[in-house]
């Protein structure tokens, strides 16, 4: 009579969840949204995190123009280190907008996450609704389908109802509404700090917490 073969005892590690995956790949946009000072500090903040290894980085054509009224920059030139205020390294790449071929624009590249910071209220419906024209709303349309975290940095008021019927319908896709409102209970001293918190607090969503952020301690 032959005998069961013995189970090998099985040595790999098991496979760790994506939620619970130090975010390495990200994939950050910017569109016609005020709030460009929230986006240089994020950046930078991912720009010093060496935990990070890449991050591509898309800006609307109306993001350009928001970030000449609020930055100062001034053309398409080394966008990221306009935007950085400083001579930015390799981890960063910039995308063109118009590119739906780039790499994020497919669900078999490893983008780790995606955020919209700024995000508009034009880019939210087009999100919401599955119009992907441009790379931004492409890209986004991946992390959705890949249920791969989507951060939408919204940034209106007041909303109408047809803004909050595209939120609650990208939420209900899997989207993650984290809306461009600052806390004070901390007690700022510049709008630097402002931005700088709100940074910190987007990167804690994402699993990236930074070691000199707030926190409330009751």
């Amino acid at each position: 009579m032959l005998l069961p073969k013995r189970a090998q005892p099985n040595n790999s590690m098991p496979e760790t969840p994506r939620q619970f995956l130090v975010p390495q790949n990200l994939t950050v946009a910017t569109t016609g949204a005020s709030g460009s000072l929230f986006l240089r500090h994020f950046l930078l903040m991912l720009e010093a995190d060496v935990r990070v290894r890449t991050v591509n980085f898309v800006a609307s054509d109306s993001a350009l123009r928001v970030l000449a009224e609020e930055l100062n920059l001034r053309g398409r030139n080394n966008l990221v280190g306009q935007v950085l205020g400083k001579t930015p390294s390799h981890r960063i790449q910039l995308q063109s907008n118009d590119d739906i071929g780039a790499n994020v624009a497919s669900g078999s590249y490893p983008a780790d996450a995606m955020v919209v910071l700024p995000c508009s209220m034009g880019t939210l419906a087009r999100i919401a609704n599955g119009l992907a024209s441009h790379l931004i709303e492409r890209a986004a349309d991946v992390c959705l389908k890949e249920k791969r975290p989507l951060l939408l940095c919204v940034r209106e008021t007041p909303l109408n109802k047809i803004h909050i019927r595209n939120l609650y319908r990208a939420a209900d896709a899997g989207a993650t509404i984290f809306p461009l409102i600052p806390a004070y209970y901390y007690h700022p001293a510049s709008l630097d700090d402002l931005a700088r918190e709100y940074a910190c607090r987007v990167l804690a969503h994402l699993g990236l917490p930074q070691a000199d952020a707030f926190r409330w301690k009751g």
